[in-house]
This record gives structure tokens, sequence and C-alpha cells, in this order.
């Protein structure tokens, strides 16, 4: 496999400049990840107005989302960044492993959509009827539907690309589930 650099400031086009820029200010540095979108003129601007798109999700259950999806990619650069963040929203260390693994014991509703997002995740949107009911009747409804399987497709996007081209990451490291199961 070939690999990537992470752009700096320099190595990017004006456009995408400003959004260092921006990044900075807003979070002290620009992730790895959202660098490497910038080997693209358009795609980082793209990715992050399709990631901080309104939502009726909450900060916390776009998290077990972006935790569960993650878990099923493989993608250790979202895991790790997703457990930093979920970790600012309120998870302990053992229900962020939890959401990883596709449950949630300590809260059903939250449950419903964890094990929703796996679902559609692993089976590439061919959702499974009884755990699509199940996300229903934890008081969901159709449009919170489609913002997750909308936010499915957005951890899908930085999954991928992580996966692809293995920048470092740069948040605290987590391990692999089963490791840190055991």
């Amino acid at each position: 496999m070939s690999t990537f650099n992470v752009p700096t400031r320099e190595n990017v086009s004006e456009n995408n400049q400003a959004i260092f820029d921006n990044l900075t200010k807003a979070l002290g540095f620009v992730p790895n990840l959202y660098a490497t979108y910038a080997h693209s003129n358009t795609a980082l601007e793209n990715y992050l107005n399709f990631a901080n798109a309104k939502t009726s999700l909450s900060a916390k259950e776009k998290e077990v989302v972006n935790l569960v999806v993650s878990e099923v990619n493989k993608c250790i650069y979202c895991l790790s960044a997703h457990t930093a963040i979920g970790k600012m929203n309120g998870f302990s260390d053992s229900q962020i492993l939890e959401l990883r693994a596709g449950e949630a014991s300590f809260d059903n509703k939250l449950d419903a959509l964890v094990q929703l997002a796996k679902n559609v995740a692993e089976n590439r949107g061919k959702t499974d009827g009884d755990v699509l009911e199940n996300f229903f009747s934890a008081g969901y409804s159709k449009g919170n539907l489609i913002d997750v399987i909308s936010l499915v497709g957005e951890k899908t996007i930085s999954n991928y690309i992580h996966n692809t081209t293995q920048v470092p990451v740069d948040f605290p490291i987590v391990q692999p589930l089963q490791e840190a199961t055991v």
C-alpha cells in the first residue's frame, strides 16, 4: 500500500487553508483525517458540511452511531476520536465498549439506536425488520431513521478514508474491542 502524507496548511488549496484555520480556532489543531480530506480541493468542505448538518439526533445519539459504525468498519482512527468525543458527551469507558459491541444495557432507547445502526452498517442498509420495529417501539420516528442512515453513511466515508490511507491517529488510541473486553 502506498503511504499517504498528512497535508499541512501550506500543501492545500486556499479554500482548504481557510478551513484549516477555522478548525485550528475551534479544535486547537487540524485532525489528521480532516487534513487527509484536503488532498481534494472540495472533499473537506463537503464532508464537514455533511457531518455538521442539522439532524434530529442529539450529540450523544450521534456518538452512539459513530462508535458502532466505526467498530463495524474496523476504523481505529474514528474509534479513537469518537471514544474521546463519547467521553466528552458523558459516556463511561464501559459504556463506550458496550456501544462499540452494539449494545446499550444502560439505556433502552440507546440500545435500540445502537442495534439499528449496527444492523444498517453490517447489512449495507438491508435492515432486519425486528431491529427496525424495536427502534420505532423505543420512541424513534421515521425522520430519526433517515437521520441515522445518513449518519451511518457519513461515518462510513471517514472510516473508508482512514482504512485506505492509514494516516497516523492523533487521538489516544483505543484497543481493538476483543482486547479491550478481555
